[in-house]
This record gives structure tokens, C-alpha cells and sequence, in this order.
């Protein structure tokens, strides 16, 4: 623990500090939290990932980026037969569309939500079709960098909590995370690192 008094603000250190975290983190050194260029290409790529096998998203992302630039703008122009061929079902097509609309009504920047709280970004996000809760969390740690998001919806973070600290529900799962606190995401990544290397056949969210 910190000295009394004085608030750990590197992440790393305060994660070291986590008898259960501490040795993930010396394995894999210091994660960082990667964010996105572009707001709205994220988007996708969660909207992509979203209730399909990892393989399978990853050939389709494959695809999609190959054959279009993934831009609000190209995305509405874009032939609805023509986003099937790279894989797309008509429900993510309805759903990156309906993206590409509110990108292009609003601003989604870092800039705009700077001011927001994570439960303010997801809940403005969430009111777009096909976003949901996880890929709110997922915009809010890869496009924003907010570094206290626990993402309990995904399901590598489940069987990597499980794998590592034992079988729980989502809710003890959310409350086991608070000692994380404020650096939730950044041991997200670690769950998710020590999950994706003990099942090889899986990938991280970043995709």
C-alpha cells in the first residue's frame, strides 16, 4: 500500500501493490492503455466484435478495412450488398450505419466527452442503435483512456477472472474489481492478457 497520505498515481505501482495482480504485472510489464486515432473506426471494430466467434471477427475486420475507408461518411455511402460481401450481417450493417449517422450529427472527439463522466459517455453512446453497454465501456478505455472502466460484460474479462481468482458472479466479480479502483482498466488488461495467453484461440479486445 501507498505511504499514508500520499495517493498513488501511476498505475502500475498502485496494481503492484495488489497481491493478486502483482505478479501479472511483472510478468507482462507495464500494459498501456492504448487509445484509438479514430473514434468512430473503434466503434466499429467493437460493433464488429460483437457476439461472434474471435476468428470470425477478425476475418471480417480483415475485410471491411481491406475494402472501405471506415469513416462515417463512407460507411453511409456505402452499397448494403457490398458490406455483406466482406461478412457483415444485415443487423451490424443497420448498426455501423446507425453509428456513421450519429457521428456525423455530432462530434464524438475525446474533446466532446472530456467533460463527461463514463456513465455520462456510455449512456449518450448506448442511445445509438446496436451500442450497448460493453461497447460503451470499450470507447470509454480505447477511444477516451479512461483508466477506471471494468468492462464485467466481456466475456474474456469473466473467464479470465475466473481462471485467475476462481468461480463468481458478475456482480462479485464487479465487486472483487473495486480494490482496482482507480485503475480498473489498466487491470482489465492484465485479466485479459493472462486469459489470452492460457487460451491461445482468443485475443484481446483491442482486436
Amino acid at each position: 500500500m501507498p505511504p499514508q497520505g500520499r495517493a498513488v498515481t501511476d498505475p502500475y505501482d498502485s496494481l503492484r501493490s495488489d497481491p493478486d495482480l502483482a505478479a501479472l504485472v511483472d510478468e507482462y510489464g507495464e500494459l498501456p492503455l492504448e487509445t484509438a486515432d479514430e473514434p468512430y473506426e473503434r466503434l466499429v471494430i467493437s460493433i464488429v466484435n460483437q457476439l461472434i466467434s474471435t476468428e470470425a471477427a477478425r476475418s471480417i475486420r480483415g475485410r471491411l478495412f481491406e475494402r472501405f475507408e471506415v469513416t462515417p461518411e463512407r460507411m453511409l455511402a456505402a452499397d448494403e450488398e457490398e458490406l455483406r460481401e466482406v461478412g457483415l450481417s444485415p443487423q451490424k450493417i443497420e448498426y455501423v450505419k446507425s453509428a456513421a449517422e450519429a457521428f456525423r450529427e455530432e462530434e464524438f472527439t475525446r474533446e466532446r466527452f472530456s467533460g463527461h463522466t463514463d456513465r455520462e459517455v456510455i449512456d449518450r453512446l448506448t442511445g445509438i442503435r446496436g451500442v450497448g453497454e460493453w461497447t460503451g465501456k470499450m470507447f470509454c478505455m480505447f477511444v477516451l483512456g479512461r483508466e477506471d472502466v471494468f468492462p464485467v460484460e466481456d466475456l474474456a474479462i469473466r473467464r479470465g477472472m475466473e481462471h485467475l481468482f476462481g468461480e463468481m458472479s458478475d456482480g462479485e466479480m464487479v465487486e472483487y474489481a473495486e480494490r482496482w479502483r482507480p485503475f480498473r482498466s489498466y487491470a482489465s488488461l492484465y485479466v485479459w492478457q493472462a486469459y489470452v495467453d492460457e487460451f491461445s484461440s482468443v485475443e484481446s479486445a483491442l482486436g
